[in-house]
């Protein structure tokens, strides 16, 4: 039984003159209504109006329950008592445990690929700042002799970085330690860059330092490092060159033991013959290693990777 013939029946009941008139117009509007219908409302006429407001009103009750709509079909969140229950609520949101890593490693790679980039612009900055126009502010043409007694020039420093430092072999104290450090830095640039690095020791001091001496100094701190010597002129020449500083006590006599004053530190230069950074003593074996290998990995051209001593 529909809400609408009930709330008639009980309308009738409690009206009749208004229910009969209603019941006429009805019927004038209704014409092509089935049969059934009118039967329905014929049964209806002989209830009594109690029955027919009861009717009424469980009908139209009836009808709001089938009228209403259930907006979600999902368990409430008060009935969830379990963490499997709440997990398995949440496993389809958008705010999960694998979202959340991924957004943590996407951050962090984000991060890490902006601090290498930015490492790496100011690398070159510094790099760049260090060429000077015409000639290098650091470095330059000399032609000096080996500890093997061979020449040694400029050019042959050229497809390699070279890592040139200036001491003398009667340093007692400096000279030793740093070249301790030359040697950790060059087996761990060697490590992650390859066969790329000569490692050079220019003395100060040529009078005292003939090949065989620095032959013989420097194979106890490595056996790749380059020792190089030369007439005072020749040193004094490549000195100016690299801006190193270095002086000899006035009125040396021939066997008198004395000691050099220099600059300590160590020049890095490129493959091209340009000077790239200066590593001083405030350095540690792994920061320089680090510094050298950041360089040789942003460079672009080719590099000379095979022994040049082979």
């Amino acid at each position: 039984m529909s809400p609408s013939n009930c709330l008639v029946s009980a309308v009738r009941a409690l009206r009749p003159n208004a229910a009969k008139s209603l019941n006429l117009q009805t019927s004038a509007r209704r014409t092509a209504s089935s049969s059934s219908t009118r039967q329905l409302i014929t049964h209806q006429s002989a209830l009594s109006a109690t029955q027919r407001y009861a009717c009424a009103s469980q009908c139209w009750a009836n009808g709001l329950g089938r009228q209403s709509r259930t907006f979600s079909n999902s368990t409430s969140r008060m009935k969830l008592k379990t963490v499997e229950q709440i997990k398995a609520r949440n496993k389809g949101g958008p705010f999960n445990v694998t979202a959340a890593l991924l957004f943590v490693a996407t951050a962090g790679g984000l991060y890490a690929y902006f601090t290498y980039e930015k490492e790496r612009v100011a690398r070159k900055r510094i790099a760049e700042q260090t060429k000077g126009i015409g000639k290098p502010k650091v470095g330059g043409p000399f032609d000096l002799v080996d500890h093997n007694g061979n020449r040694f020039t400029n050019e042959d420093m050229a497809g390699k970085y070279a890592l040139v430092y200036f001491g003398f072999s009667h340093c007692p104290d400096i000279c030793p330690d740093e070249l301790d450090k030359m040697a950790l830095m060059y087996d761990k640039v060697v490590e992650k860059c390859g066969p790329v690095l000569l490692p050079i020791m220019i003395t100060c001091d040529p009078a005292r330092d003939s090949p065989a001496v620095l032959k013989e100094y420097l194979k106890e701190f490595h056996p790749e490092i380059i020792g190089l010597t030369g007439s005072y002129d020749a040193i004094k020449d490549t000195c100016k060159a690299y801006r190193v500083y270095f002086s000899t006590p006035p009125n040396v006599k021939e066997g008198q033991d004395y000691l050099v004053d220099h600059s300590i530190y160590f020049y890095l230069m490129d493959p091209e013959g340009d000077f790239v950074e200066a590593i001083g003593r405030n350095f540690t074996a792994d920061q320089a290693a680090k510094v050298i290998s950041d360089h040789i990995k942003d460079w672009e051209g080719p590099l000379k990777k095979k022994d040049r001593w082979a």
